[in-house]
């Protein structure tokens, strides 16, 4: 069973990041493999959703409750679907000179073999493609380079 942990430092704020990794319903427009999405129920501090994911002519959908503590900490947690478990967590902490600390882990087993086998051949290189969509996500949204102060002020990291 894949589990992966990883932290990274962006020069994001904690907020921009959080609001990135909370729109879920944007998913499909940048996450490799979202097929399609459909968000059940939406509150300041959890959604449900519905996701289909797809690679190679296998599709499996599957339901997550997420939970939100703005702007600090995501954690999904499984309800319905291919998987025997699935967890997910984000946490995200200011750093020291601007931009913020992000904090990612994923754990997670398919209940079917093959799926578990295939996901265990491709599971690093898939993991390193989606952090790779979610850190080009966020350079188009707000910049390179660039943070948000909690005050709504944009500035230049050094660098």
């Amino acid at each position: 069973m894949p589990r992966h942990h990883e932290t990274r430092e962006l020069p994001y704020s904690d907020e921009q990041m959080f609001a990135l990794v909370t729109d879920i319903a944007r998913y499909p427009e940048f996450l490799p493999w979202v097929v399609a999405l459909r968000i059940r129920d939406d509150s300041e501090h959890e959604t449900v959703a519905d996701m289909i994911v797809g690679f190679k002519g296998l599709r499996e959908s599957f339901s997550c409750r997420v939970h939100k503590q703005r702007p600090h900490e995501v954690i999904v947690s499984y309800i319905d679907g291919p998987m025997k478990h699935l967890s997910n967590e984000w946490h995200f902490r200011p750093a020291e000179g601007g931009g913020c600390r992000v904090d990612f882990m994923v754990d997670f087993a398919f209940r079917s073999r093959m799926f578990e086998a295939l996901a265990g051949q491709m599971f690093d290189k898939a993991l390193r493609k989606m952090i790779a969509a979610f850190e080009t996500r966020a350079d188009e949204l707000y910049g390179a380079g660039r943070v948000t102060s909690s005050d709504g002020r944009s500035e230049s990291l050094p660098g």
